[in-house]
């Protein structure tokens, strides 16, 4: 008999099953574009659809912290036994470990000072081309 082969998704019927209703779906734009820091804890939950910056399965439910970024991937630091591993995971392996209101209120407050600025700057160029004529 020949051993059997034990490559990286050995064993993972049940631990990378998605639910019915989630069966064949992209991830929703909403788990990819949240803006993570650096220092914040992620929950590492694996889409088995997407196959890029997917983790080992040992690491499936534990909890790390964003040490850097490698283009769209997060560095995560993960505490293994009495180790530390960095894993390079994309989005779409992770969610976020901290209260998701809160970064979206900072977004909006941002997007309103931003829209003030440019309603001011508006004025001031009408105002300068009202003169110039």
């Amino acid at each position: 008999m020949v051993k059997a082969p034990q490559g990286l998704r050995h064993r993972t019927r049940k631990l990378m099953r998605k639910s019915v209703r989630e069966r064949g779906r992209v991830p929703p734009l909403s788990k990819i574009l949240i803006n993570y820091k650096i220092g914040d804890s992620v929950y590492i939950k694996v889409d088995p659809s997407i196959h890029k910056g997917m983790p080992h399965r040992m690491y499936i439910g534990k909890v790390g912290k964003i040490v850097g970024f490698r283009g769209k991937a997060l560095e995560v630091e993960v505490k293994v036994g009495s180790k530390i591993k960095k894993l390079f995971l994309l989005p779409e392996h992770v969610e976020p470990a901290f209260p998701i209101q809160e970064r979206i209120k900072e977004v909006l407050d941002k997007l309103n000072s931003i829209a003030k600025i440019r309603q001011t700057q508006r004025k001031i160029f009408l105002s300068l081309v009202k003169t110039s004529k």
